[in-house]
């Protein structure tokens, strides 16, 4: 009966975890993707 009252999920540091690990991923792809574009091959 403990167990019920104790909450196993922080719904608001998870969502805030996954939204920044995103914007991370875009941010890199981006980059990637910025690299690819100004690579001058001779």
């Amino acid at each position: 009966m403990i167990l019920n009252n104790i909450p196993l999920v922080d719904w608001g540091m998870g969502t805030a975890l996954i939204a920044v690990f995103g914007v991370v991923c875009v941010i890199m792809i981006l980059v990637v993707l910025n690299l690819m574009k100004s690579d001058k091959k001779k």
